[in-house]
């Protein structure tokens, strides 16, 4: 999937939307002390009071947000199957399908099971299941046109899961308007933290308006911070990468290539290389596509940003290296820091700094009377506490 799908579907996860229905909701309790479900309940949405229903899909909406492979990661199930155990692609599909309810109920009961096994939660936990159909306009229609706009859809069936940890309730101070007096009050009853979900998925993942049953959304409590255990034993899924990782593997693969040294200059064409790489592929392809970087583009990014003695080979034993893989691919997204903000963060142990990546040229190391200093270049008078700085000359 790519942001614009995400997006798409979760903006219509709203009250009073002919374009997304839910139909069933599943709610499990699990509680801290054992690995056993405490308590499961089954029920259509629309029995559900209408409070009910919005605090639920403000949690979806939550689930889906945030930046792919950062809190997003489009995981594709593990191809082995498990001779001696169903795997969650065949219950998540078996479970999208059936038009038995007390079916659809026990295929999540079977992957709410795998959320307890070998797995200690810090809180009690309550895991919600949806599922429902989400529908998308096959084309735009003019105001002129006949054709009303959900006259033609995409129909996509799909199940979402949302995972959520319990708060117990603070002893507070209340006034009673009848006894005209101060009370203390404490609920027992434990609060269901929905405004912030610690994971989920959303199956199945959607492509160019077609649905990929070959990959589960994953959605991660924390950024950059996805549970491997959850991926690997509970959705059967494969290794992936964050783009924190990712960018890590790059900035060691150019390492091993030309050194741990680097001035502002080279890396700035570095950044503006890739950057000028990506701009390209948006103009050129009519849908989003992803611009990965693998040896034959790495080489060609280095050469371009005037590093000498680089060649492919090199490259190839780098990547050899770094990831045992001279096949890898990385997103050139999660390489380049955001050129729409001072992303860049220099820190000094007298002050700290942030630029946009295309103004790394204009900052560099120098060294001044044998000290090393952090030279700036402006085209504008400094001002610091309303004083403007007067300009000295450094022989």
């Amino acid at each position: 999937m790519n942001k614009k799908a995400i997006a798409d579907i979760r903006k219509h996860f709203k009250l009073d939307t002919d374009l997304l229905t839910v139909k069933n909701i599943y709610n499990v309790y699990i509680r801290q002390e054992s690995n056993e479900i405490y308590h499961e309940v089954s029920q259509p949405f629309a029995m559900l009071d209408r409070e009910q229903q919005e605090l639920f899909l403000a949690n979806f909406k939550k689930v889906l947000g945030g930046k792919l492979d950062v809190k997003l990661f489009e995981v594709r199930f593990r191809s082995e199957a498990d001779e001696r155990t169903e795997t969650t692609q065949t219950i998540l599909y078996e479970g999208l399908h059936t038009e038995n309810v007390e079916e659809w109920k026990a295929d999540m009961q079977r992957i709410a099971q795998k959320m307890v096994q070998d797995v200690q939660y810090e809180k009690d936990i309550v895991v919600t299941f949806i599922r429902g159909n989400y529908y998308k306009p096959t084309k735009r229609h003019s105001e002129e046109s006949e054709v009303a706009e959900r006259d033609e859809v995409f129909t996509t069936p799909f199940i979402l899961c949302s995972l959520n940890q319990t708060e117990q309730p603070k002893r507070s101070l209340v006034f009673d308007f009848v006894e005209k007096e101060f009370k203390s009050r404490f609920i027992g009853d434990p609060i269901i933290n929905l405004t912030s979900p610690i994971g989920g998925f959303l199956f199945p993942c959607f492509t160019d308006n077609a649905a990929d049953v070959n990959h589960v959304l994953y959605a991660a409590g924390k950024a950059n911070k996805p549970d491997f255990h959850f991926i690997e034993n509970v959705l059967d899924g494969e290794e992936i990468m964050t783009a924190e990782e990712d960018k890590v593997v790059f900035e060691e693969i150019v390492k091993s290539v030309v050194g741990e040294e680097m001035n502002t200059k080279t890396l700035a064409s570095v950044y503006d290389e890739i950057q000028r790489m990506m701009e390209l592929d948006d103009e050129e392809e009519a849908e989003e596509t992803v611009p990965t970087l693998d040896t034959k583009e790495v080489t060609r990014v280095l050469k371009a940003s005037g590093i000498e003695d680089v060649d492919s080979a090199k490259v190839e034993r780098a990547f050899q290296k770094v990831v045992e893989d001279e096949t890898y691919e990385m997103k050139a997204a999660h390489i380049v820091p955001s050129y729409a903000s001072k992303s860049i963060k220099i820190e000094t142990k007298v002050a700290n700094i942030a630029i946009s990546p295309q103004d790394l040229r204009y900052v560099r190391q120098v060294t001044v009377n044998g000290k090393r200093c952090l030279l700036i270049e402006v085209e504008e008078d400094t001002v610091i506490e309303g004083f403007t700085l007067l300009s000295e000359e450094l022989l």
